[in-house]
């Protein structure tokens, strides 16, 4: 058999603080915190001298969840991906279903959320969009109607 589930997806922040703080103004639960290092983090990241802090959040159903990773060592690279455009190549979102869109836009915009373009309409089925968050994370919002 493949996989069982989908865990988490891990993001990379300089500031932990300011990300556990946008996502908990989108809904989501910091499960906790903890600080990651060893011979176990070195080899599963290949990467040596990993000291890590970590903060795991939750969805609200408790499905789905973010790890958030704040590297002390080894220094993070900063790859000139926090301005990048919605088409570059690799993983650029996380989407959330939310039941009001304009209050999360609006509450998401007090932690340095940045509305990317604008508010959509999908036919009569959805109002979708796309918020750049701390640290240049892409977190797109979708409300369904009717």
């Amino acid at each position: 058999m493949g996989i069982q589930r989908m865990d988490n997806v891990g993001i990379v922040v300089e500031d932990l603080d300011a990300a556990v703080g946008f996502f908990e103004e989108l809904g989501m639960e910091l499960q906790g915190k903890a600080q990651v290092g060893g011979p176990v983090a070195d080899h599963s990241v290949g990467l040596d001298g990993v000291v890590c802090d970590i903060a795991m959040m939750r969805t609200p159903d408790g499905h789905g969840r973010l790890e958030l990773a704040k590297y002390l060592s080894p220094a993070v690279i900063d790859a000139g991906q926090r301005d990048r455009p919605h088409n570059t190549l690799g993983m650029h979102r996380v989407m959330f279903a939310v039941d009001d869109i304009e209050d999360v836009v609006t509450r998401l915009r007090a932690h340095g959320g940045e509305l990317v373009g604008r508010i959509a309409r999908y036919e009569d089925s959805a109002l979708l969009c796309y918020v750049r968050g701390p640290e240049g994370i892409f977190v797109g919002l979708a409300q369904q109607l009717g």
